[in-house]
């Protein structure tokens, strides 16, 4: 395994290996010296999974002691991808060393043909969904191509893209990677082509159409892992989030969070807070203080904290998701619509309101709002992808009204597909699919 350094694709990398090590795989798990800190209580398998400490190579640029995303701001991510490209040299040592039979990766668009040289087997395998490399992997002249699906692209779906979101794809495709005349998009395109196989944490019931889109446009077997649910943690909700939310009734809380990278303007921070406030309802709000500041209480509304006083939290550290979303006083998730997040939202019974903020978000939103209509989408400009105060609390009070139309419409394709991803040996008869595909590249 060796994921990019970004903590949602590496803890993605484990969830999978922890499955395949259940089968008995043995499990080689690449990954920066101090990261190894963070991810060790996920490892369940730690007999089978080693973790492989890999030094950071210096990129001029890149502060010292730089390891993930998590360190780097969003335009210095460039330098950290030269840097893990510059692990090429190591990876082949250690590849010979270890005598690995399949090598995982994602952003290293060179290893297909390092892993190939020595007999190893590629698997692409993407931490987002089906559906977002479908539509998002492709070059266009312009932004404009962008608002409109990619040629042969299943025409039932409802994914398309704003003009505000069109742009921001179009510039981040077009990114330069620095140290090379490749671009971003050309990076993702030839990961893809140059593999043996590409693999996804998805479903086929889920995904089927953009499944078969892929294996078409790529040529290649495309594998689908379930829903690789991880494991609940062990330790429990930490007690003082159980003495809050317990104060609450059942299914009364509004619970948000936008994964671990996501910083707002402090503008619309203020705007998503005030929405929350202006619904009347309790919330616990998780969120990484804004662009600019460096706690979230500096950027607080003004008399804020007095007015929710005894009805909303605002969280600036990591929190116990999925212990948190199955708590039976939470009712509506408030998500950028990362795929892990997703996946932990189906499967409890809260409602989804779908606040898409880059990438990959914004087609998970389309297709859990269109598509599967299992979540009502905060409305934004067009053009400038802009959210207001009363169009959270348009979103909230819609799928947490007991009469309204679409919340019963909403619950009741939720309530279907949470029955279905938690359906006894769903997990099993994927995983064990996709270990048979895995011996199949060897035929």
């Amino acid at each position: 395994m060796y994921p990019w350094f970004a903590m949602g694709h590496l803890t993605t990398f484990l969830h999978i290996s922890n499955k395949l090590a259940q089968k008995g795989h043995q499990i080689f798990f690449i990954l920066p010296p101090k990261t190894q800190s963070n991810l060790i209580q996920f490892n369940l398998h730690p007999h089978l999974i080693t973790f492989i400490p890999i030094t950071i190579p210096h990129v001029e640029g890149l502060p010292p002691g730089t390891e993930t995303t998590a360190d780097v701001i969003f335009p210095m991510q460039s330098l950290l991808r030269h840097a893990m490209d510059l692990t090429e040299p190591a990876i082949k040592a250690l590849l010979l060393h270890i005598q690995s039979e399949i090598i995982f990766f994602d952003y290293s668009h060179w290893l297909p043909a390092l892993a190939r040289s020595l007999g190893i087997k590629s698997v692409h395998y993407c931490t987002i969904s089906p559906a977002a490399v479908a539509y998002l992997f492709r070059q266009e002249p312009n932004a404009e191509g962008f608002t409109r699906p990619p040629p042969g692209f299943p025409p039932s779906s409802a994914i398309r893209l704003h003009p505000a979101e069109a742009r921001a794809v179009d510039a981040i495709n077009n990114m330069a990677e620095f140290g090379s005349p490749m671009k971003y998009v050309e990076r993702v395109i030839m990961a893809s082509e140059e593999c043996d196989a590409m693999g996804f944490k998805s479903c086929r019931e889920m995904d089927e159409m953009y499944h078969d889109f892929l294996e078409k446009r790529f040529k290649k077997p495309v594998l689908l892992a379930g829903p690789v649910l991880p494991e609940p943690p062990n330790l429990g909700l930490e007690d003082r989030w159980v003495k809050w939310l317990d104060r609450f009734g059942p299914k009364s809380v509004i619970y948000c969070a936008f994964g671990s990278e996501a910083r707002l303007k402090p503008e619309l921070f203020q705007e998503l807070l005030l929405g929350f406030e202006q619904t009347g309802l309790p919330f616990l709000a998780a969120l990484k203080p804004p662009m600019g500041a460096e706690t979230v209480e500096e950027v607080l509304p003004e008399d804020f904290t007095t007015r929710t006083e005894n009805r909303g939290v605002v969280e600036g550290g990591w929190v116990q998701q999925q212990l948190i979303l199955s708590h039976p006083a939470v009712g509506c998730f408030v998500t950028h619509c990362g795929w892990g997040s997703i996946s932990e939202a189906l499967v409890n019974d809260c409602q989804l309101v779908l606040m898409p903020n880059v990438g990959d978000q914004w087609i998970n939103a389309r297709l859990m709002g269109g598509d599967l209509r299992v979540g009502v989408e905060v409305e934004k400009g067009d053009e400038d992808g802009l959210f207001t105060k009363d169009g959270v609390v348009k979103a909230i009070k819609l799928v947490m009204d007991e009469e309204s139309e679409i919340g019963r419409e909403i619950r009741a394709n939720h309530g279907k597909w949470r029955e279905f991803m938690l359906r006894k040996g769903l997990e099993d008869s994927y995983i064990d699919e996709f270990d048979h595909k895995l011996h199949n590249l060897f035929e």
